[in-house]
């Protein structure tokens, strides 16, 4: 396999995407920090923290409330060090019950070792019939 370290090619940033769709369809908070730097600085949606317990701490709260998470990232490009995607994903909100596509971007850019240090995320919901999942 290849490592996948800066600078990108086409081909490692695909792999990159993929590496990270599949960890954070894990759901595994532990697992999935261990892609960003230790002091790794996020953005998701309005919220803004640093480091690896903080993303922990996030990841865990948000797979305990969104229920039947099932996310599919999409390359949309890159440079150097930086990757961008485009997202979707499925979740059922633990509180109401309602089922939640959410369409998102992110940009990351990543130090010497791959590792992310900056991840920077916006995205909106819709509300959907459980019918009208596309992710099962």
């Amino acid at each position: 396999m290849k490592k996948l370290i800066p600078p990108f090619t086409k081909e490692t940033a695909i792999l990159k995407v993929q590496a990270a769709e599949d960890a954070w369809n894990s759901k595994n908070h532990e697992k999935v920090s261990l892609a960003y730097s230790v002091d790794s600085k996020w953005r998701n949606r309005t919220k803004f923290f640093e480091g690896r317990t903080a993303i922990q701490e996030f990841l865990k709260d948000k797979w305990a409330n969104e229920l039947h998470y099932k996310l599919k990232k999409y390359l949309w490009s890159f440079a150097d060090n930086r990757i961008s995607v485009r997202f979707e994903y499925e979740w059922q909100d633990a509180k109401t019950g309602q089922w939640k596509r959410t369409h998102g971007n992110e940009h990351w850019e990543f130090n010497k070792e791959g590792l992310m240090q900056v991840r920077d995320m916006s995205a909106n919901d819709i509300g959907i019939q459980e019918s009208e999942r596309k992710f099962k």
